[in-house]
């Protein structure tokens, strides 16, 4: 395994990182020039495109997640009846792949076969769903169908943080007669606040590698519309033959999710660390 790790991961990364400076088209060479593909990146307006869309994305795919995730925990939280089966339902779209989800959502927004062309022959006419096919907003679509397949597992991961909450603290709460919503406000999210971290984390990471609802969903259409930096990249490095600053594309990419990973990982760890040394 150890092996394995080298030579398919970190030699792929060394290697791609090696490409990335030289002026590879569609074979890799020996030729270095520098920084020059990465100028040339950051030149290009559909990478600026690409990198805006992911922003957007990002916003709407994290917040709506951390919220919905978080009501539905609370809503699993008071013991409801039919607790594990509500559980199954809210988490299995998680199960699906992007692609499954995509074709979904796809066949759903579509306007001449899906939900409004349904609500239309529910009798309102002028009824109007066709995010799918607008330039400004077929990325609200695709933060739509992302956020009904991850919300779930964001439910999950703060269902196991509230359930970490001490009982007593509510009925001490109810003593004192302070509201429901400011002890959640107050006390619990708070309490629950390395369960949000990871959510929060693993959603940026599913941000910034995002690439199979948009192919299935939209193909970075309607014309480059939804175009975002993973699928920039492969179309540079299948489509259009360009080694070198596909792969300066992805070091990029890596770089955002090394900005992420390594501060969660340096709290989480000096965290694990205050907790030995409390023990």
């Amino acid at each position: 395994m150890a092996v394995t790790v080298l030579l398919c991961y970190v030699g792929t990364v060394l290697w791609s990182i090696t490409v990335s400076f030289t002026s590879a088209k569609t074979f890799p060479n020996t030729n270095f020039i520098g920084l020059a593909q990465y100028e040339k990146l950051f030149s290009t307006d559909r990478w600026w495109l690409s990198l805006h869309n992911m922003a957007l994305f990002g916003v709407i795919f994290v917040i709506a997640c951390l919220v919905l995730g978080f009501f539905l925990a609370v809503f699993i939280d008071q013991k409801v009846r039919g607790e594990g089966i509500l559980r199954t339902i809210f988490l299995y779209p998680y199960a699906m792949s992007f692609v499954a989800t995509g074709l979904v959502w796809q066949w759903m927004l579509n306007p001449g076969l899906g939900l409004q062309e349904a609500v239309r022959q529910l009798g309102f006419p002028n009824f109007e769903f066709d995010w799918i096919i607008s330039q400004d907003k077929v990325m609200y679509a695709i933060a739509l169908a992302a956020v009904w397949q991850s919300a779930g597992l964001v439910m999950a991961l703060l269902l196991a943080g509230l359930r970490g909450v001490d009982e007593e603290i509510w009925k001490a709460a109810r003593i004192d007669g302070i509201p429901v919503w400011r002890v959640y406000l107050s006390i619990v999210l708070p309490m629950i606040a390395p369960s949000i971290a990871t959510a929060t984390v693993l959603l940026s990471l599913g941000v910034i590698k995002v690439f199979d609802v948009v192919v299935a969903m939209t193909g970075g259409g309607p014309g480059i519309a939804s175009e975002v930096p993973a699928k920039f990249i492969m179309d540079y490095l299948f489509n259009r033959a360009n080694i070198g600053l596909a792969s300066a594309a992805s070091v990029v990419l890596l770089l955002t999710v090394l900005a992420l990973l390594l501060p969660w990982l340096y709290a989480k760890n000096r965290m694990e660390r205050a907790n030995n040394k409390g023990h």
